[in-house]
């Protein structure tokens, strides 16, 4: 049997490294059994990320801060279910991006922003200023996108869902949500020009 102390996860938090003396394999299988110390550290590892992940669905930190703990409360009643295939970091995503899905639905954002049509064609020479962009620029103007173009751009160009998926998400059809991807797109190119 290993030494588990011997065992070490290092991930960046801001500038400085963080140490957990748990492997991540460890970790589980003690939040497994409930035990606080380790959901904790699970917390600690994961927090900033989810965090991240829910503020690009809602925009507000407060709201994206109560939705990441929504989520990790039903992370860590639903843990037993991880079955160790693929990675538990996308396990956790995914529950976290279908508790910010959950929010929009229950507050009908979705509904009033679906048929938006504020976009106009952007040339793709003009979008090579994509580019010049920091990732820092580029997150804010994704925000300031209306809640169903920026909804469908999540979870398509930034989660990986396929239109399918997407449509059956968010209760509307494989046409619409291409549709809000592509006019999220163009709204997006235009949001840059404008800002350089």
């Amino acid at each position: 049997m290993c030494n588990v102390f011997s065992e070490f996860i290092v991930f960046k938090v801001s500038q400085e490294t963080k140490t957990y003396p748990l492997s991540e394999k460890v970790l589980i299988e003690r939040c497994i059994k409930n035990d606080e110390q380790a959901q904790r550290l699970l917390y600690d590892k994961y927090a900033k990320k989810m965090v991240a992940v829910c503020f690009r669905y809602c925009s507000d930190y407060e709201t994206a801060r109560d939705l990441m703990h929504d989520a990790f409360i039903k992370l860590f009643r639903n843990i037993g279910s991880y079955t160790g295939e693929g990675a538990f970091e996308a396990w956790m995503r995914k529950i976290v991006v279908n508790t910010s899905l959950e929010f929009l639905r229950k507050n009908d954002v979705l509904k009033y922003s679906l048929d938006i049509d504020d976009a106009v064609t952007v040339s793709d020479e003009q979008a090579s200023v994509v580019e010049q962009l920091s990732e820092q620029e580029i997150l804010k103007l994704i925000a300031e996108l209306p809640h169903g173009f920026r909804t469908v751009f999540n979870l398509y160009a930034i989660e990986g869902y396929s239109h399918a998926e997407i449509a059956k998400m968010l209760n509307i059809n494989e046409a619409s949500s291409r549709s809000q991807f592509s006019r999220a797109r163009v709204l997006l190119q235009k949001k840059i020009l404008q800002n350089r």
